[in-house]
This record gives C-alpha cells, sequence and structure tokens, in this order.
C-alpha cells in the first residue's frame, strides 16, 4: 500500500509541474531521481504533449520510462522547426536510454554538409557516417525521421537557398526556375555568397541562433524576420505522438505487360525512405483480362494483402490516376482492407490522387513526401518492366 501511495504522489507532483507549462513550441526533458536524463522530446504545443503522457494509451516504452521519472523540465522555442533542431542537438549531447531503446545510432538519421564550395546537404543513415571523413564535411543530428528532416530542409531552403544541381553547367536547374536553388548552376551566384547561406543554414543545425542572428543582422536583416514566421505547417503533421505511430513502410505497385500479354505487377518497397529491394516482389497475372490495369492492380493487392507475415504498409502508392484509385478503393472498402493509398497521375502532371473522403492530414502527409513517392513509383516502374523481361527470358 506505501508504493500505491508512493507511486500516486510522484504522479500527482509531476502533473501539478503541468499548470505552468506554457501552450508554446519547445523541448521538454525527463529526469530519474539521480539526474539523468531519460528522454528528450519536442513538440509545437508543450503542455498538450506533456499532458499526454498521463493518458492510458501511451506505448510500453514511454510508460517504463515515465515510471523510472521524477522530473521533467521544458525549454520554449519561437517555433516548431527550431524545437527540431535542439531536440537533435540535445538527443546527440546525452544519448537519452529511452530515445535509443530498441535502436541504435545506425539507425537514425544525419544532414552531412560537405566542406566544399556549392555544398549540397545530404541525408544518410548512421550506419553510412563512418564512410565520411569529418575532416571533410559537417554533420548534424541525430534525427529520428527522415521525412521530418526532409520537410524542414524545405522550410530552411525558401530562407537559405542551395542547389542540389551541377554548378558551371550554363543549364537552368528546375529548383533555380522555382526559387530554390540560388543559381550556382547558370552562374548566377558567386561560391562566396553561396557559402554565405551554407554558413547560415549550418549555424541554425547547429542550434546557434544568437550567433545566426547577429550574422545576419549584417548580411541581410530581412532573413531575421523570415526566420521568425517561418510556416511549420508540413512539420505539424510529422509530430509523433506518444502511440508512436510513424510512416516506416511504403510500398508502391506498378503493371507490366507486353501488347496486353505476358502481365506482371510489381511492388517495391520503401523503408525510412530508402529502398528495400529485400522486400519487393513480384506477381505473375493470372486472372485479369490482358491489358486490364486497374483488375490487375486490384488482382495483384488482393494477392499481397493475403500474406499477414509480411509487414503491413504505411501507404500505398499506385502509378495511376483517378480511374485507378477509385476502381481500387471500392476493391479495398469490399475487402475491408485500411491501408491509405495514393496514386500519381502522370496525365495530371505528376499529381497526386486520393480517394473520395480522404482526411486532409494525409492528404498533407502525401504531398509533404511526394519527392519520396515518386522515386518510389520509378523504383515499381523499373522492377515491373525487369520482372517481365526477365520471366520472358
Amino acid at each position: 500500500m506505501a508504493k500505491i501511495s508512493k507511486k500516486i504522489s510522484k504522479i500527482d507532483s509531476l502533473k501539478s509541474k503541468l499548470k505552468t507549462v506554457p501552450e508554446s513550441p519547445g523541448i521538454y526533458f525527463w529526469y530519474d531521481k539521480k539526474g539523468v536524463i531519460l528522454y528528450i522530446g519536442r513538440s509545437n504545443n508543450l503542455k498538450n504533449r506533456l499532458s499526454q503522457y498521463f493518458q492510458k494509451n501511451i506505448s510500453p516504452r514511454i510508460a517504463e520510462m515515465l515510471a523510472l521519472a521524477t522530473d521533467v523540465k521544458y525549454k520554449v522555442t519561437e517555433t516548431l522547426l527550431e524545437a527540431i533542431i535542439l531536440e537533435a542537438k540535445n538527443i546527440k549531447k546525452f544519448w537519452p536510454k529511452y530515445n535509443i531503446v530498441d535502436r541504435d545510432d545506425r539507425s537514425f538519421i544525419y544532414l552531412i554538409i560537405p566542406k566544399t564550395s556549392f555544398a549540397k546537404p545530404l541525408i544518410v543513415r548512421g550506419s553510412d557516417l563512418k564512410k565520411i571523413p569529418t575532416a571533410q564535411a559537417k554533420i548534424f543530428g541525430p534525427y529520428q525521421s527522415v521525412y521530418l528532416l526532409q520537410s524542414a530542409l524545405r522550410l530552411l531552403r525558401r530562407i537559405f537557398p542551395y542547389g542540389n544541381c551541377t554548378p558551371h553547367s550554363g543549364k537552368a536547374c528546375f529548383d533555380y526556375q522555382i526559387g530554390l536553388c540560388p543559381g550556382g548552376c547558370i552562374d548566377a551566384i558567386s561560391a562566396k555568397d553561396y557559402q554565405k547561406n551554407i554558413d547560415s543554414l549550418c549555424l541554425l543545425l547547429a542550434g546557434e541562433k544568437k550567433r545566426l542572428i547577429t550574422k545576419l543582422m549584417k548580411e541581410n536583416p530581412n532573413k531575421i524576420k523570415a526566420l521568425r514566421h517561418i510556416q511549420d505547417v508540413s512539420l505539424l503533421i510529422r509530430e509523433d505522438n506518444l502511440r508512436e505511430v510513424k510512416i516506416n513502410r511504403l510500398e508502391g505497385y506498378d503493371i507490366s505487360h507486353h501488347a496486353g500479354k505476358e502481365s506482371y505487377g510489381a511492388m517495391a518497397v520503401f523503408e525510412n525512405g530508402e529502398a528495400n529491394k529485400n522486400e519487393y516482389r513480384l506477381f505473375k497475372i493470372k486472372e485479369a483480362p490482358g491489358g486490364d490495369d486497374e483488375r490487375a492492380l486490384a488482382e495483384v493487392l488482393l494477392r499481397r494483402f493475403k500474406h499477414s507475415e509480411w509487414p503491413k504498409p504505411d501507404i500505398i502508392m499506385i502509378d495511376g490516376g483517378s480511374p485507378q484509385i477509385s476502381f481500387l478503393s471500392k476493391v479495398f472498402k469490399k475487402n475491408n482492407i485500411t491501408v491509405p493509398i495514393v496514386g500519381i497521375s502522370k496525365l495530371a502532371g505528376d499529381k497526386l490522387v486520393f480517394p473520395a473522403g480522404t482526411k486532409k492530414e494525409l492528404k498533407e502527409l502525401a504531398e509533404n513526401i511526394k519527392a519520396t513517392l515518386l522515386k518510389l513509383r520509378e523504383e515499381a516502374h523499373r522492377f515491373a518492366n525487369y520482372g517481365r523481361r526477365r520471366a520472358k527470358s
């Protein structure tokens, strides 16, 4: 009975701390009785997030951490983006037990910025860090989500433009045409001015906001205002809740045939933003009429979902537009398949297509990871053609 009373007393004490927590973006730290940091998190709304820890449906990992916690502290930030950056910085500094349990450093995400002229930021996994000499690049992280980091970079690139193109190529890249690339490809920016953007980006990613503000006061004060009013919408939909629902597995499907014959369906798989070719599967079409891609896709998907031993996808991508998505959504409904589905319509300029009634949050998430979905489509298409040719030979 004494232990139960002590436990209730501790929970009440922790709950009482929430009364003064603001509804602001920031990071928070859970401590054990020895003052050791157990877990570091971030949120767009600290008060709401910390309140979630006292719900009944938290994950077993978080429940175990909470049983050891005796104190919680927080730090307010101006934006969620800043909170994400500080979260990564502090995880790297303290490596709290419950941030890394069930995973190791190799599975985290890092941002690499090479120490070269016209540098291009690169996203890599911890397992690839050993391949990159630290003297030749600046390393930021760890981040826990590739999609979150991609979203953050898209926001930052509007303020500190950088290129993913070949410098001095003499041909304007697409990003330059839409205002994201400063123009190293056509020598519209000098290497010195380009490096100023990279240096500013590095200061922000390092959590050196005060130094960055001082730098911008001298170079471009307008960017200070832009930084403080940065739009966090695309980051909000990637906030992980305490049930730890994450987008880990994407499956992409395509059909390949020769003049309506020898049809094959391909399943390509991306896990944590990267192709996992060990999970790819090829299906020979057995029942769908020749040349009927809609029914061929339905056949492939129904056969796929008979494999309950395969990991369940978080999102399914189809190489097709409204007719295919409408048809397949009816097939899904009839067969009680609840996995979200999105199509990519080539005829509509690679527009994302969704079934009727798709929630706004899912649409925003899909748009946010569109670059990954496009890569997944190309992989599904490549694998479908490869599989058909291999089967024919």
